[in-house]
């Protein structure tokens, strides 16, 4: 199936994904390409406009990446975002330089004039800025669009071309208008028809894993219990029928109970052959010792990808291992395929695999953001409790309970975490929220319980909302709450007598502590 797209040349911007995001939620087909693709490449998903990202390099710096040299004679309609807008200016002979100062965060800017690019957006608006250059001289035939005090060409348009620029990123909620400014660059400037829709990339995603699976392989799923997983496994077994197993790892690193849960949710809702391994004594027992954080995550990636390839010979040599890897665990890795980017954190299914690994990865989500694959769990019927599952991080518990692991300490922290995800299911707020967990920290506190000194664990709590997980804020959660929740964890898990609340936003952290 093909679709007219605007693909997104990636110049190394962290929020560089979420532009195509945003794309295909006005139902435009989009993907992220290197910003040296070939233009055959670009070609080849029949663009209709292009969009240069934003990017951490400054223009002018001898080895910042430069303009694709086929695109000024492409004839394709054109957005630069941040450094993509100050790299149509470099390019075509505008000066681009650093002032004292950067701006960051918040700002207002005012519309010079009623354009299409801004079209249904009012005369002043809020942006999200985050640039330390700034154009200081338009190419030419280019005028200003948008300023404030402190960028005197915060939009800029060339209407001969149809090329622009804007030195915000209409990508993040935090741009007010944002979607609407992208709307008018897909839908008024460069003629899309927004026919992407969430069985387009289910179908599409089984036709790929046929085609790269072939006639005759057999696939080992790697299933966690969540909605990635699962979405992953129903679009494979569209593919491949039986030549798919899937293989359930109990690492000990699971929440409470969850090891049956899954294993009997899976088995009551699908037809699909399950294997299940307790593998506890094993990622335990490589574990000993670990603090550092990185570490934890590849010598997790390294024990999975093992047990997977013991699993696989039991089954007559499976070649394929399949993942429910998705864009944000990507992203945040720097994998291979994205190596413009940089490297936020390894994540175990990432940047943790082994470089001898055996087997050949399926990937059918690799590119999608989690409201579409829960879009695609849906249009597989998976039930709606499975697909509006919190997101549960490959390497379990070991990211969650900071500094060494042991059995005592997990048994901690997964009591805990039960008591949080209770109270939270119990006020109606489950759903309210995109992501909850308890942490256990390496901190001991004085406390007093029973007339008594304590010297015991703290338990942190953080509850986020997000749209896209690329960013996210902490959630407001009910005084009332809260105190229940502290009350109820130091009173029923032994060797806890302090909780405190995350109310830390991505950026500046991340969603898990490590």
């Amino acid at each position: 199936m093909s679709h007219s797209s605007i693909p997104v040349l990636d110049f190394g911007s962290q929020t560089a994904q979420l532009i195509v995001r945003r794309l295909r939620e006005l139902g435009v087909y989009s993907e992220l390409l290197p910003h040296d693709a070939a233009e055959a490449q670009v070609r080849a998903l029949d663009p209709i406009g292009v969009i240069l990202s934003g990017g951490p390099a400054s223009v002018y710096e001898v080895d910042a990446p430069q303009m694709p040299s086929w695109l000024p004679d492409s004839g394709l309609p054109v957005l630069g975002i941040c450094y993509g807008m100050q790299l149509i200016s470099y390019a075509l002979d505008g000066e681009v330089l650093r002032p004292e100062g950067r701006e960051y965060g918040p700002a207002e800017i005012d519309l010079r004039e009623v354009h299409p690019l801004f079209a249904d957006t009012p005369e002043q608006q809020s942006v999200w800025m985050s640039h330390g250059d700034r154009i200081e001289q338009l190419p030419a035939g280019f005028r200003s669009l948008a300023a404030n005090p402190s960028t005197p060409f915060a939009a800029m348009g060339d209407d001969t071309r149809h090329w622009y620029g804007v030195q915000f990123h209409p990508e993040v909620v935090h741009t007010v208008h944002g979607r609407q400014i992208l709307r008018n660059f897909s839908f008024g400037i460069c003629g899309a028809s927004g026919d992407w829709q969430p069985a387009n990339f289910v179908a599409e995603a089984v036709e790929r894993v046929r085609v790269q699976v072939g006639p005759a392989g057999q696939v080992i799923c790697a299933l966690s219990g969540g909605v990635d997983s699962a979405v992953a496994a129903l679009i494979i077994h569209q593919a491949v029928g039986e030549r798919l197993t899937c293989v359930f790892v109990d690492n000990g690193l699971l929440r409470l109970g969850e090891a049956e849960q899954v294993i009997a949710t899976f088995r009551e809702h699908f037809h699909v052959p399950l294997v299940a391994v307790n593998a506890a004594e094993e990622f335990l027992g490589a574990l000993e010792g670990v603090s550092d954080p990185e570490r934890k995550r590849k010598i997790i990636g390294e024990k999975f990808v093992r047990i997977f390839e013991r699993e696989a010979r039991r089954l007559e040599g499976a070649a394929f291992l399949a993942q429910g890897t998705l864009y944000p665990d990507v992203i945040e890795s720097s994998a291979p395929d994205r190596k413009k980017g940089v490297t936020i954190k390894t994540h175990h299914n990432v940047g943790g695999l082994p470089a001898d690994m055996q087997m050949k990865l399926v990937e059918p989500l690799r590119y999608l953001f989690k409201d579409e694959v829960r879009a695609a769990g849906l249009e597989l019927g998976l039930p709606e409790k499975w697909v509006w599952r919190h997101p549960f991080p490959g390497p379990g518990l070991a990211v969650r309970l900071i500094g060494p692991i042991t059995w005592d300490r997990l048994e901690t922290l997964r009591r805990a975490d039960a008591i949080f995800l209770e109270e939270l299911r119990a006020a109606g707020l489950y759903r309210s929220t995109q992501q909850a967990f308890a942490v256990l920290l390496p901190v001991q506190s004085v406390g007093v319980m029973g007339d008594y000194r304590t010297y015991a664990d703290t338990i942190a709590i953080r509850a986020i909302t997000t749209e896209d997980y690329m960013t996210a804020d902490w959630a407001r959660l009910p005084y009332e709450l809260l105190a229940k929740i502290s009350s109820r964890i130091v009173n029923e898990v032994d060797g806890v007598n302090r909780v405190v609340y995350d109310i830390s936003s991505k950026p500046p952290a991340t969603i898990e502590w490590e």
